[in-house]
């Protein structure tokens, strides 16, 4: 009697099925999802703090980051996020420093060191004002655009405001009257190009903006002959004896023809004599 021989294929097909089956089920039994190990909050904060004392301060960023997202309402939580803004600063972040400064002030704004993400606010864009080459290439820090200068200036001044005993008040305050004198040249810059193109009352305006915003820079003595200069050119001959008689009574007698001012020369200017204009312009920087 003959046995009926079984179909080869269906014999194949079962043995894989058979393999397949039986590998899920080995890698479903012996393998166990892999859960990383969270440091505890303590461990991680001074792992951290090892890393910014060392100068290591982006992998102490990472650490402070992971601190935010394990443990938000944890015991070191909101030293973490002053600590951040620290090392933003010092890795050259600006952005992400202002950013981390503007939400802890935000977030705690009666805490105890609010101030100091005010200075460190200030001081990034203080910094970030400077420019990374600027101590290497003598930029004129007053031809820059002076948005970050005065977003310093306001970070500084509401420290002083709100905390005028604050340990970083002294510092704020001396970086205030430099960002001031900053301010007040970039409109003087802006003033003397309105002259180069004989804008004459826009050169007056900013000029007269100068004396009434920026009273006891250097720059209120140029904003005044500028005023003078201009103020004649457009036949406003009081306008222009009035600001002569204030520059004469705060800075001693000028001539009319004294205040005027050719920026193509004061620019070509690589050693001013003591007192000059253009020393006077840019506070010795020139010199």
């Amino acid at each position: 009697m003959q046995h009926k021989t079984a179909n080869p294929l269906l014999h194949v097909f079962a043995i894989l099925l058979t393999s397949i089956v039986l590998s899920a089920c080995s890698s479903t039994t012996n393998k166990e999802p892999v859960v990383e190990d969270a440091k505890p909050e303590a461990e991680l904060y001074a792992s951290a703090m090892a890393k910014l004392e060392g100068g290591n301060y982006r992998p102490a960023i990472e650490d402070l980051v992971a601190m935010e997202a394990r443990y938000p309402y944890g015991r070191y939580s909101e030293q973490a996020q002053l600590e951040l803004i620290y090392a933003y600063y010092r890795s050259f972040q600006p952005a992400e420093a202002k950013t981390a400064a503007a939400r802890f002030i935000r977030l705690h704004p009666d805490h105890e060191h609010v101030d100091y993400a005010y200075y460190l606010k200030g001081l990034t864009a203080f910094e970030e004002n400077k420019g990374a080459l600027d101590q290497y290439i003598g930029t004129d820090k007053a031809k820059k655009d002076p948005g970050a200068a005065r977003d310093s200036f306001t970070d500084f001044s509401t420290l002083i405001k709100r905390f005028p005993s604050s340990e970083y008040a002294a510092d704020s305050r001396v970086r205030m009257v430099y960002l001031r004198n900053l301010l007040a040249a970039h409109e003087i810059h802006v003033a003397t190009y309105y002259i180069s193109i004989k804008a004459w009352l826009a050169a007056a305006n900013r000029a007269k903006y100068v004396v009434e915003n920026y009273q006891l820079t250097p720059a209120v003595e140029i904003a005044l002959q500028i005023m003078v200069q201009a103020y004649t050119e457009l036949g406003l001959l009081d306008n222009a004896s009035n600001a002569q008689q204030v520059l004469d009574a705060n800075f001693g007698t000028r001539d009319v023809s004294e205040a005027t001012i050719d920026p193509s020369e004061a620019e070509e200017q690589q050693a001013p004599e003591p007192r000059s204009w253009l020393s006077r312009l840019t506070f010795n920087l020139f010199d």
